[in-house]
């Protein structure tokens, strides 16, 4: 079965990597609570299947938007951590008005331990990626010729890669609203009212957009 992308494009689960697979599998366990350890990645080659799978992993269904909740668990929290009004935080409040740059890092921190789990918001300048993914893979070819320099090198650009995941200020996502979905994407059951309750319609989306992101 094939699953539609937002923009009408179709991706057959036959047709994806299987490490990317992998990766899809462990961001559904994450996002659900769930373990897929007893599930072959041929039984969910099969959208449908996978769907049913997660369902019968967590059981019940119910009705309520998880995206809802998790705006309102995410409203609930800034108000908490950083004293913002409720009523100035709505979806198409952009995010760089409440999070400042000068403090974005602590903020977002702040947010994260309120809410009980990492909401992965913030990343490092791309072109700083890029540098110091090229010195590491410069490095490892270096190694091969000039074994100390190039492990210098691969050392330096760990800790480069590292300290720029650690620092890193930009914003993937612009909107409260973009928050609450990546939210709910990928911490739907932390999000339900009742841990136990599901909407299988919900999961479907959700699993799609899962997939789509990871494509």
């Amino acid at each position: 079965m094939k699953v539609n992308t937002a923009n009408g494009q179709e991706i057959n689960l036959k047709s994806v990597d299987p490490e990317d697979m992998d990766g899809v599998l462990m961001k559904i366990e994450k996002s659900f609570n769930i373990s897929l350890n007893d599930t072959s990645v041929n039984d969910v080659q099969n959208f449908g299947k996978l769907c049913d799978v997660v369902v019968e992993k967590v059981k019940k269904t119910n009705d309520g938007c998880t995206t809802q909740q998790a705006f309102y668990k995410l409203r609930n929290a800034i108000n908490a951590s950083a004293g913002h009004d409720k009523d100035i935080i709505k979806p198409q409040t952009k995010l760089a008005d409440i999070f400042p740059r000068d403090s974005r890092i602590e903020a977002v921190a702040a947010i994260e331990e309120e809410m009980g789990f990492q909401i992965s918001l913030l990343q490092p300048k791309q072109w700083i990626v890029n540098l110091f993914s090229m010195i590491l893979v410069v490095s490892f070819v270096l190694a091969f010729y000039y074994l100390a320099i190039g492990i210098a090198g691969m050392v330096v650009a760990g800790i480069g890669l590292k300290l720029a995941g650690r620092f890193g200020k930009e914003m993937h996502v612009k909107t409260i609203g973009d928050l609450a979905e990546k939210i709910a994407r990928e911490h739907y059951m932390k999000c339900k009212r009742e841990a136990s309750a599901i909407n299988k319609n919900e999961v479907s989306e959700k699993l799609r957009q899962l997939i789509v992101t990871n494509a």
